[in-house]
């Protein structure tokens, strides 16, 4: 059986024709979110993504606490989008900070990796929702209302990229991954903006983590 020159070049497009592809579909996913964010009627839409933004932010707070030698007791989301994960140990200025930090570098991370490497967004995109499922499961708990949102956002966003990356297309596989990368990643820049006008902003008695940042760490290296 013989494979003629354009057949080859369909099932393996060149580096130029990938960029582009990558291009436009990164270009789509902005195009999507900039409407969903700016019509009232998407709002639906809007919100699972708020509560999965949220659910990386605490997931980093819990991450950074065992990258430093401490432990997860564990974190929650609530169905509000604000969430709380409740640590021990390791290294606090990093734990704190692990948050936006975290979201930042993984929406950052995630839009890099899904576009430099695209041959390999299928797995990217199962590994990931296999490891929100584990995590899920192994940390994620109720709000102190009962609300079990992060362990239906764990467990369903993780579920479902898992699906996505098996059996979707690809460029289905590259617009999703691209559109929680980007909410992600300007999420964490928007907190951040909104809590430097708003630094009373709290849960409950528990501080934003801006103000348990200056607290704790900031005015002790005063």
């Amino acid at each position: 059986m013989t494979t003629t020159p354009n057949a080859v070049l369909e099932n393996h497009p060149s580096p130029a024709a990938e960029r582009r592809r990558a291009l436009m579909i990164a270009a789509l996913a902005s195009l999507i979110l900039f409407l969903i964010w700016n019509i009232a009627g998407l709002a639906a839409i809007l919100a699972p993504l708020r509560l999965f933004v949220t659910y990386i932010h605490e997931a980093g707070h819990a991450l950074s606490a065992l990258l430093t030698g401490g432990r997860v007791v564990q974190f929650t989301v609530s169905p509000n989008g604000s969430g709380l994960a409740i640590t021990g140990g390791g290294t606090r200025s990093i734990v704190i900070a692990g948050g936006y930090l975290g979201a930042a570098a993984f929406g950052s991370g995630l839009f890099y990796l899904a576009n430099r490497y695209s041959r390999y967004d299928r797995l990217l995109a199962v590994a990931i929702g296999v490891f929100m499922v584990v995590f899920t499961l192994a940390f994620a708990r109720p709000d102190e209302g009962g609300n079990p949102t992060a362990i239906f956002v764990g467990l369903l966003f993780g579920g479902a990229l898992a699906a996505i990356g098996w059996a979707a297309p690809r460029l289905i596989i590259l617009l999703v991954l691209d559109m929680l990368a980007i909410a992600t990643a300007l999420n964490a820049v928007l907190d951040i903006w909104f809590l430097m006008g708003n630094i009373t902003a709290t849960r409950g008695t528990v501080r934003n983590d801006a103000v348990a940042f200056s607290q704790e760490i900031t005015m002790g290296l005063v």
